[in-house]
């Protein structure tokens, strides 16, 4: 992962002050980097790796909100400011349904934090800044492309996620600013599309609104105060209106109950199912984590019946240590 002085936003794609009717400089003051450890033996290190870095956003006094892969099982957490001052954190929270994380600065930041904005306000086409750790040069002016749903591979589903051109190149954890210098998503993933002929990198932003109703529950419990989805711990994606496993996690339910990449998933609880959107509404519409999942699998020809075992993905996590 680039550090802050090896790399800068093509100038053409960064944003200039004058263009905006807020102070530019001033909001992006209130992204930081943030840079985290994880043991080797937590249970997200095989897929996410042991350290991850990416960008935060202040939104209260010592509060930084970023995405949350980048802090899941973290023992230790860094906060890097734009002048290089380093401030340890903790990994204060993470929701797996949004996909925000929370850490708390244990040292003073001396950040202000960014206002909130509505995300539901805005529009395709509106002007856009993902703000990155370090200012403009780490920054690009952008704009929404899309507004619509996002079914992520890892059991994850977004009614609707905000899409952005161009692409940052550092996006995990970025402060997605309108046009009025609030924070309005954090940036969780690039993607590819395809617009004329050609193929073009986007992000894909996790709207602020949905942060609004779980960030109390966030600070004070570190995980949203309900009972849980239903997990299985399998990775799948769509091909030809069919549902196919691509992989499946280590120690999870669906590797418990003998699943295996390749397979196609072809009805939840005798409701057949076409897409990734389908087969987790159907699967988390059976009750929370820990019911069984009755699933109707296709593999090598053969079509059977297996019954897989929910979990709480949390309870795979190790805990953050405090500091």
């Amino acid at each position: 992962m680039s550090t802050l002085t090896e790399w800068r936003v093509p100038p053409a794609n960064q944003p200039r002050a004058s263009d905006y009717g807020f102070d530019l400089d001033r909001a992006l003051g209130s992204v930081v980097g943030l840079h985290a450890i994880i043991p080797p033996d937590a249970f997200s290190a095989e897929t996410l790796g042991t350290e991850r870095a990416g960008n935060g956003v202040v939104i209260d006094d010592g509060l930084v909100l970023t995405i949350g892969y980048l802090i899941t099982e973290a023992e230790s957490v860094w906060l890097h400011r734009a002048d290089g001052r380093v401030v340890e954190g903790h990994a204060l929270g993470f929701d797996s349904v949004t996909g925000f994380g929370l850490v708390q600065a244990l040292g003073e930041l001396d950040v202000e934090p960014l206002p909130l904005g509505n995300s539901a306000e805005t529009r395709v086409g509106d002007r856009v800044v993902v703000g990155g750790a370090g200012g403009r040069t780490r920054s690009v002016a952008s704009q929404i492309v899309a507004k619509q749903e996002f079914a992520g591979y890892w059991e994850y589903l977004l009614d609707e996620a905000i899409f952005t051109y161009p692409a940052h190149p550092n996006w995990g954890g970025t402060a997605l600013l309108n046009e009025r210098g609030e924070l309005i998503g954090i940036g969780s993933l690039q993607l590819d599309r395809e617009r004329d002929g050609k193929a073009e990198h986007v992000n894909m932003v996790v709207p602020i609104d949905l942060l609004k109703p779980i960030l109390d529950d966030l600070r004070k419990f570190g995980r949203v105060n309900k009972p849980a989805r239903p997990w299985l711990g399998l990775f799948s994606t769509e091909i030809d209106n069919r549902v196919v496993v691509i992989g499946i996690s280590t120690n999870g339910p669906a590797a418990r109950a003998e699943l295996k990449t390749g397979d196609v998933i072809l009805a939840v609880n005798g409701d057949k199912v076409t897409s990734q959107t389908q087969f987790y509404k159907k699967m988390w519409a059976l009750g929370a984590a820990g019911v069984d999942v009755p699933l109707t699998v296709h593999h090598h020809g053969v079509t059977f019946d297996v019954t897989v075992t929910s979990t709480d993905r949390f309870k795979l996590l190790k805990a953050p240590k405090l500091h």
